[in-house]
């Protein structure tokens, strides 16, 4: 970029991965740096695995993966003397996450024999503390939920609370080298600098959004992330790697990602607005953003709440009889009524399960009604899974169905046949299964109300 086609008091912020451990490149890092990046900032969290996460408080990505990527981005910011911030540490952001985030990071500080003053930021809540806000109608749903019970509090394993950018600028302000945060939004670990260095709003959150997932704004989403140059009235998305391209299209485009509006977006303390957004070519590298809006609004964080449940026991079989392929939809009926029989005649009529059975190759992934007329597949996998009180009860289930499952055939009177089974033993517990209980928002006066921060310098312990 020439002089003239830079931003006026542009903040720049190398956004080196979608996910803390999903693998950052050095050579990445060291091109934004050489721009003049301000900070480096990192999402490390999701809930698109689902609810186990969070009900057990543990992380999705393995801890050698972590620390690799710290590793980089750690030994990278000191060398250059700019802030690292990392959100909803531990997948969840549950308090422990953001512990063991903490302590790997501890590590490699000691591996590289940097003293970094860093500050935990908490957003674990406890169910006593909102059923009290409750009580006071500061939580309210979102759809399709309704009004909250104190039950289903009292029932989750953890429960959080998605930050905003508030405690990573106050925390950048008090001098902290890295910032690790519980469950924050997506967006706000990546806006926090940029706001705090004053960039307008409506393009600081707008770059957020755009560079939340890193690369998957770029054409090639698996070369690397981007860097983030957020001005006053624009911002422009640049990728680190020399040989991608950040287009106007896939810019654009990730407005539709995980948000039902593709010109709104709530977030704590606003929502922004990019209805007259407008996307152009910078060069052949970079695109600019403009006409991005910040709407502010009362002061809201989402919740997030998980608890566990009952077990479960699953089968797997491969089936290439071609008169069964021809019947699928009969065949899985025909095998739902038998296994289901099977369970109650052995266990009681009074047994509380659930029994399931998925085709795939045929409808496993949707389980929607397949179109009349489509042609039988090849092959077809069928996972058998029952959920039970307990995983014993639930493993005995399963062999009791086991004979029933390799051998029933489509209809009465044909010769029994033997499917294909690719494990022995054919059982295999799949361990307790989780579900998210909220989608509520709890209202509070600022940012700071539901987050603990807590330091830790190891310049003071050296």
């Amino acid at each position: 970029m020439t002089e003239r086609d830079r931003l006026p008091g542009e903040i720049k912020i190398i956004v080196p991965t979608g996910m803390l451990g999903g693998g950052v490149h050095r050579h990445h890092v060291h091109y934004g740096i050489a721009c003049g990046a301000h900070a480096i900032a990192v999402d490390s969290g999701s809930t698109d695995s689902g609810p186990s996460y969070l009900a057990r408080g543990v992380s999705k990505t393995n801890r050698e993966s972590i620390k690799h990527d710290l590793e980089v981005l750690m030994s990278e910011a000191n060398r250059a003397g700019i802030p690292l911030l990392v959100g909803t540490c531990g997948t969840s952001g549950t308090d422990a996450g953001v512990d063991w985030t903490r302590d790997i990071a501890i590590e490699v500080a000691g591996e590289l024999g940097i003293t970094p003053k860093i500050a935990c930021l908490y957003s674990e809540q406890s169910p006593a503390e909102l059923i009290r806000r409750n009580q006071q109608g500061k939580i309210t749903p979102l759809p399709p939920l309704g009004p909250l019970n104190d039950s289903a509090l009292e029932s989750c394993e953890h429960i959080v609370a998605l930050m905003g950018p508030e405690p990573y600028m106050a925390a950048i302000a008090a001098g902290a080298d890295i910032v690790l945060g519980g469950r924050t939004t997506d967006t706000a670990v990546l806006a926090a600098i940029p706001l705090l260095k004053g960039a307008g709003a409506g393009a600081a959150w707008h770059a957020a959004k755009i560079a939340e997932c890193g690369g998957q704004c770029t054409v090639n989403p698996r070369h690397g992330g981007v860097l983030m140059r957020v001005g006053e009235d624009a911002f422009d998305v640049e990728p680190l790697d020399l040989g991608n391209q950040c287009s106007p299209e896939s810019v654009s485009a990730h407005l539709l990602y995980e948000n039902s509006d593709p010109f709104r977006l709530t977030e704590p303390g606003g929502v922004l607005d990019v209805s007259e957004a407008d996307y152009r070519w910078v060069d052949n590298r970079i695109t600019r953003v403009t006409g991005s809006k910040w709407e502010p609004m009362p002061y809201t964080m989402k919740l997030e709440g998980a608890r566990s449940g009952d077990f479960q026991t699953i089968m797997l079989i491969g089936i290439e009889d071609p008169q069964v392929l021809a019947n699928l939809d009969e065949f899985h009926d025909r095998m739902q009524r038998v296994l289901t029989d099977r369970i109650t005649e052995t266990f009681g009529a009074a047994i509380r399960f659930d029994l399931s059975l998925r085709l795939y190759g045929w409808n496993g992934t949707s389980g929607r009604p397949v179109p009349a007329g489509t042609a039988p597949p090849r092959d077809v996998g069928v996972m058998f899974v029952v959920t039970a009180p307990t995983q014993d009860l639930a493993n005995r289930m399963a062999k009791a169905c086991n004979p029933y499952f390799f051998h029933t055939p489509l209809r009465p009177g044909i010769e029994m046949p033997s499917y294909a089974f690719p494990f022995t033993p054919a059982e295999i517990p799949r361990g307790q299964v989780y579900e998210f209980v909220l989608n509520h928002v709890v209202h509070t006066h600022d940012g700071f109300e539901l987050v603990r921060t807590e330091w830790t310098d190891l310049a003071e312990k050296a």
